[in-house]
């Protein structure tokens, strides 16, 4: 037998729900309560603007939040256009029917730059989280309304009847159950309200009735109507007795007679109502766009420079990007991207919206036309999200493009410390990577700043499609000397950004190579002697021999070569891909799971100099009884400056130096 019917909600099984589920965050009833005062003040003045309402002249629009730990009490209070029985039964007993939602359908069609924040009718609902009681009371804008008085424990029954309210407005009353009493705290409640409604379009302010008021003493031509004067202070003039040059003395009035006014401190609003991003970029200074970013990321280092959003059509979109300065490439580069939705804040960082890699930068986004889900903290799955992220995306290549474009001195002055940021960006988004393709620098030994072209030009004759590249340029320090007396050139790439960057570089340009310069290239740097004879190579086995016999490493590979510069007597070579191979195993930690760097390639060749005369003294005296500590010497000093010693190895080197020039003495 089949049945057809309609789905029913028991709202005893789903009001629990509502006031302990629908918020992942406890203290975001603050955000909810005041945001449906702003969101009453905002109908107001949209009624004012279409002639349907006339505001008294002395009328000042805030929202007023009470704190008061004595009674246990949270307040919230709006002088917007309140609400009459029949919409209190409409907005508050019917759960998730949005006062905003149904004033915006009646009033779709008539303009208003305000902006109503409410869509979904649950936020007043959020006050249940925290508290055992709540109640309202309201009076409506409309003339002879009646005021009303709601209250409720926190079921599903109310009582509802004539209030006493004599102000046009609402206030709303949360006794906190005992769980939330730090609410009622004036320090936690500011902490919270600067958190969520910091730019809210509303002034909003906090009182504490339980504290000592505050007072100042100012002149009285600097009194406002709306100070309240305590008392009135005469000081009396100030005089000193002065002597003449006749010898008679005198009184004189060192500083006149002054009336000051001793009044109560004037409230300060917690929240800017026109926050840096919603004005025109060609109104905005310098100076503010940097006190906006210390005042919103407690951050004193000046950012290197800005991106100001500002966008109206296919949707609404405006924010401030920042690049932060970083100091050094072990600083954290985790950025904050804060999400504002009509002025009030979202969330930070959210994945879905803002590209990963510009979590980098510090930066507000406020777009009214995000699809949110209930309860105002997280996306809804939408395509319409897909394009503000490409949107953004597009706006940071295009200022960055136009920088190198227009202003290169300043582009290459930033680049060191924006380059971990683009090459991240590079690669994590495709098209972003596409914009910037050519306007990546690479800064080479001169200090000089090239693109991927010019870098192989440099070495075009003797490596074609190759690009060196230096790490480290003090460990490295005898290879670019090398390199320089050999008249090539090398990048410097030391961000742990650079190494999977070089191999999407490799990915991309086909043909080009990315080699470390401390790569075996010793056939740049010997001499051309010839054929080596039979004499000499018995020489070099020898030598080898001992090398392999004082280091007990019969693996070791050697090569014994004539270099241009005498100087050097030793260095090391690793093939580029043992090189990455093993960097990327130290990178996620492999090294601690038991694993041999060897199995990925050839470890290190120790490169001998046969024109060196430290070198020469070893061939000729393989048998000296020194000898072995000269190998274990030189193998040392080839390898610090390849990479830095163990704790062992280390203590090892310093003890044999200390042998090595007891011999000389």
């Amino acid at each position: 037998m089949g049945q057809h019917g309609s789905l029913s909600i028991n709202s005893e099984n789903i009001f629990p729900i509502i006031k302990k589920w629908l918020y992942s965050d406890h203290d975001i009833f603050f955000r909810e309560l005041i945001s449906n005062g702003c969101d009453a003040i905002t109908k107001l003045k949209k009624l004012e603007i279409m002639g349907e309402y006339q505001l008294p002249d002395d009328n000042k629009f805030k929202v007023e939040v009470i704190v008061n730990d004595k009674e246990k009490t949270l307040t919230f209070i709006d002088n917007g256009l309140g609400m009459t029985a029949d919409e209190v039964d409409e907005y508050i007993n019917q759960i998730a029917f949005s006062g905003a939602t149904a004033f915006m359908e009646k009033y779709k069609d008539k303009a208003s730059e305000e902006q109503i924040i409410g869509h979904f009718g649950l936020g007043f609902y959020s006050a249940f989280m925290v508290a055992d009681k709540v109640t309202i009371d309201t009076l409506s804008y409309k003339e002879g309304a009646t005021p009303v008085h709601w209250e409720c424990d926190g079921g599903t029954e109310y009582d509802m009847k004539d209030g006493d309210k004599a102000e046009r407005g609402t206030k709303i009353t949360l006794f906190l159950n005992e769980d939330s009493l730090e609410f009622a705290n004036e320090y936690r409640a500011r902490e919270v309200i600067k958190k969520y409604c910091s730019f809210m379009p509303t002034e909003i302010y906090l009182t504490n009735p339980n504290a000592e008021e505050q007072y100042e003493t100012i002149e009285p031509s600097e009194v406002l109507d709306t100070d309240k004067v305590v008392e009135t202070i005469v000081e009396p003039e100030k005089t000193e007795e002065k002597e003449n040059e006749d010898g008679t003395k005198e009184t004189v009035v060192v500083e006149p007679s002054k009336t000051m006014t001793k009044i109560v401190k004037r409230p300060v609003a917690l929240n800017d109502t026109t926050p840096l991003w919603a004005k025109h970029p060609n109104d905005c200074t310098e100076e503010e766009y940097k006190d906006f970013y210390r005042k919103v990321f407690n951050d004193f280092k000046e950012p290197l420079f800005w991106i100001h959003l500002n966008m109206d059509y296919p949707f609404n979109l405006k924010g401030i990007l920042y690049f932060p300065k970083i100091n050094n490439e072990y600083e954290s580069i985790e950025g904050t991207i804060k999400l504002y939705n009509n002025q009030v804040f979202i969330a930070d960082n959210i994945k879905e919206v803002i590209p990963e890699f510009l979590m980098l930068l510090k930066g507000v986004i406020d777009c009214p036309d995000l699809p949110l889900n209930v309860s105002r903290s997280a996306l809804q799955n939408d395509g319409f999200v897909k394009k503000i992220a490409d949107y953004i995306t597009k706006k940071v290549a295009d200022k960055l493009s136009g920088m190198c474009k227009t202003d290169k001195e300043n582009y290459e002055k930033y680049w060191d410390d924006i380059n971990p940021f683009i090459k991240f960006g590079c690669l994590k988004d495709e098209k972003f990577c596409e914009k910037m393709n050519d306007y990546i620098l690479f800064k080479n030994l001169e200090d000089k700043y090239l693109t991927l072209p010019e870098c192989l030009e440099k070495n075009k004759e003797k490596h074609e499609n190759t690009v060196f590249y230096v790490t480290d340029e003090i460990a490295q320090g005898q290879y670019i000397k090398m390199f320089k007396d050999e008249g090539m050139d090398a990048v410097i790439l030391k961000h742990t950004i650079d190494q999977p960057f070089i191999t999407q570089l490799e990915q991309k340009n086909e043909g080009v190579k990315f080699l470390r310069i401390d790569a075996d290239l010793t056939d740049n740097f010997k001499e051309d002697s010839g054929e080596v004879s039979e004499e000499t190579k018995a020489v070099y086995d020898k030598l080898t021999d001992l090398f392999k016999k004082s280091l007990g490493n019969d693996k070791l590979e050697i090569k014994i070569e004539k270099l241009k510069n005498e100087g050097i007597s030793s260095m090391v070579t690793l093939s580029e891909e043992s090189r990455r191979m093993q960097d990327m195993m130290k990178m996620y930690g492999m090294m601690g799971m038991g694993m041999d760097p060897s199995m990925f390639g050839p470890s290190l060749t120790l490169v001998l100099n046969a024109n060196n005369s430290l070198v020469k003294y070893l061939m000729d005296n393989t048998e000296s009884e020194n000898a072995g500590l000269f190998c274990e010497q030189l193998y040392d000093l080839a390898v610090i400056q390849h990479e830095q010693l163990n704790p062992e190895a280390m203590a090892k080197f310093v003890e044999r130096s200390n042998k090595i020039m007891m011999l000389l003495v």
